[in-house]
């Protein structure tokens, strides 16, 4: 009688070991995605091979010094990037509990039960009045992962810490290019900003012959008061930089993780991105860039949390121990006839629970479909990002050529007419009018430059550049 009951006990704990050989839960596989094709970027102009910038550090990239200065300032003390690594380690902590999840269950605990007894009841006539009893029990529970049920959380939460770390690089790889569009676009508005002051010190000048030119009756009062006119614009051209200038500081300095403050800088003239502009295959944008990583991987949180939905659907196995010391007496509670024991194993099959495991199983399905649709949404919005950044680059390299030319004749078209007119040969709003556009040309100009190196940025960050 005895053997068959240490049978039976082997047989019970032995059973959830056979059992996993039924494991219900499936392996992940990436889906296939047809977004991804040989045609997500156009890049008409451009070779597609392996190579790709986005593997280039982006001390690399950036030759400025100063630039390094303030992305490496920028990584250290950002709010988003600080954020972030928050969000990684509460996501860490979520693994290690899946981790320990495979562990049994394990609490001890001293403890002491003092009831009063009725005089009439069946324990009352044997005792007198009333019973304490001290307890020192330890409690053991374990569930067998029969379905993959701890398992399936277990990656479910391990996706979750992966898709945050991707979320992390994204974060930097952002801010990167967000400090340096910045950096830029403040050298643009200085080398802007360094032009109005010119023309309004040329201006100024240009008054003071146009009032000459009136006195010598060459020019009336008009030409006079239209001078003065294109010296306010120049004046007002003035400040209107300098405050965008003063704004734009105060943006790039939230950047940095800072309160507002002037930002060192060089100049645009310096400026210089020789890296090669390969783009790679479509293919590379599922290991380079972050949120495509960052998709993938909440979609395997999402199918592993269905496998664990399922598995909630069939019977779960929970084998049971407890131990420890009882005793009526205290002086004799660590007495060894004191000791006692219970070992017990239960199988629970839901029958009937209100709906629940069903419609958390059908919530699961309808969300792992969604970050299924999230997953090839950002693949098609990074193709998109490539291909505008390098539809940008390359209008903006055109306009420069024709940006130069276009100044270059504007620039002579006002140098001639001011001789014409101190000759008396053209009337003054052809001087004004040449004037006016020469500028507009050179402030067009500097955006065109300002593009270009935008543009890319962008690219480099569209591909997945930036947290190598």
């Amino acid at each position: 009688m005895r053997k068959n009951s240490i049978y039976k006990l082997l047989l019970g704990g032995a059973l959830p070991f056979l059992l996993v050989s039924c494991f219900a839960a499936k392996d992940y596989e990436r889906p296939e995605i047809e977004e991804i094709s040989e045609e997500l970027y156009r890049t008409d102009n451009l070779p597609q091979d392996s190579l790709n910038m986005a593997t280039i550090s982006w001390t690399e990239i950036f030759t400025d010094p100063i630039l390094k200065n303030h992305i490496e300032e920028g990584l250290e003390n950002n709010i988003d990037i600080r954020i972030a690594i928050q969000q990684m380690l509460a996501a860490e902590a979520y693994v290690k509990q899946g981790k320990a999840s495979y562990f049994p269950t394990l609490s001890a605990g001293p403890a002491v039960n003092h009831q009063i007894l009725s005089p009439n009841s069946q324990f009352g006539s044997f005792f007198d009045g009333s019973i304490t009893q001290y307890d020192v029990t330890g409690n053991l529970s374990w569930e067998a992962d029969i379905w993959g049920k701890i398992r399936s959380n277990d990656r479910a939460f391990t996706a979750a810490y992966l898709q945050s770390e991707a979320a992390h690089k994204a974060v930097k790889t952002q801010l990167i290019s967000n400090i340096a569009n910045n950096y830029y676009q403040l050298l643009s508005l200085d080398e802007q900003l360094r032009i109005a002051k010119e023309t309004l010190e040329t201006r100024k000048s240009s008054l003071e012959t146009t009032m000459a030119l009136k006195d010598a009756g060459n020019v009336t009062e008009v030409g006079v008061q239209q001078t003065k006119a294109q010296l306010h614009t120049a004046e007002a051209l003035v400040v209107q930089l300098e405050n965008q200038i003063r704004l734009l500081e105060n943006s790039f300095s939230i950047l940095l993780g800072a309160g507002p403050q002037e930002i060192e800088r060089t100049d645009l003239s310096q400026q210089k991105i020789v890296s090669p502009l390969n783009t790679g295959v479509p293919s590379q944008l599922l290991r380079n860039r972050p949120d495509v990583i960052a998709a993938e991987y909440r979609l395997i949180n999402a199918f592993e949390l269905t496998n664990a939905a399922r598995a909630n659907f069939y019977p779960s196995l929970t084998l049971t121990a407890s131990g420890g010391f009882q005793s009526l007496e205290l002086d004799k509670l660590l007495n060894a006839n004191s000791l006692f024991a219970n070992l017990g194993a239960s199988l629970l099959q839901p029958i009937v629970n209100k709906r629940q495991i069903r419609t958390q199983y059908e919530v699961s399905q309808a969300q792992q479909e969604e970050a299924l649709l999230n997953f090839k949404q950002a693949i098609l919005v990074a193709g998109r990002e490539v291909s505008d950044a390098l539809s940008n680059y390359q209008a903006s390299t055109e306009r420069i050529d024709i940006l130069e030319n276009e100044y270059e004749a504007y620039n002579k078209a006002s140098g001639y007419s001011e001789e014409l007119l101190n000759n008396g040969l053209i009337n003054y709003l052809e001087v004004l009018t040449a004037r006016e556009n020469a500028l507009n040309s050179q402030l067009n100009l500097i955006n065109a430059e300002y593009n270009k190196l935008n543009s890319i940025v962008n690219l480099y960050k569209a591909l997945g550049g930036g947290w190598q």
